[in-house]
């Protein structure tokens, strides 16, 4: 509770603290600096807020963000290279785009397997990724899964599932450290990685 505060503004400041990263004294000082600059920041991000929140959604064919029903990656032509990189979720799509080393598509999964939470194949759309394979003339998919023990799982199963298809399955290599998550690597790691990857 902060003291002073009308009700409004502490409940901006306790939806702010929902937020990855802040707490809720973080969540009031970005509130107070959002009240100082009300024109020049708080309109416009309110303005941006509600049109995101009304027209973003996941892409049909990938999974990632957008704002149509496919996404620029997938609708470009210059990707359709034969390769496709499978990540977790969208956190980690926009980091493997920021390294600019992989020109190919992606598939979303939006987790990891995982009988503890009863995550199954169906949950994560892995039966639309074999689908893709065929569809898209696919030669190589690159599992980007983090190296968790979820992540390696999962990778082991889209592996087993893909037998048999005529791709090429390899995993991202060197650089990234065990237990670690691809949106906190650095751009070089990512790169490197990317580069040294090898058949799974």
């Amino acid at each position: 509770m902060t003291r002073g505060a009308s009700d409004e503004i502490e409940d901006l400041i306790g939806l702010m603290a929902r937020l990855p990263g802040l707490g809720p004294r973080s969540a009031r000082r970005a509130v107070l600096h959002l009240i100082a600059r009300r024109g020049a920041l708080m309109a416009p991000l309110a303005t941006t807020m509600a049109h995101v929140a009304e027209t973003a959604r996941e892409c049909l064919r990938c999974g990632n963000i957008t704002g149509g029903d496919i996404c620029g990656i997938c609708t470009d032509p210059r990707r359709a290279s034969g390769e496709i990189c499978v990540v977790e979720d969208v956190a980690d799509l926009w980091a493997m785009e920021r390294g600019q080393a992989f020109k190919g598509r992606y598939h979303v999964l939006g987790g990891t397997l995982s009988a503890l939470d009863a995550i199954g194949p169906e949950d994560l759309g892995i039966p639309r990724l074999l689908d893709r394979i065929g569809a898209e003339g696919i030669t190589e998919v690159i599992l980007a899964l983090n190296a968790t023990v979820d992540g390696q799982t999962t990778a082991h199963y889209i592996a087993e599932a893909l037998e048999g298809r005529g791709v090429s399955v390899t995993s991202l290599a060197q650089g990234v450290p065990i237990g670690g998550e691809l949106d906190y690597l650095d751009d070089g790691t990512i790169q490197a990685a990317l580069r040294a990857r090898k058949s799974f």
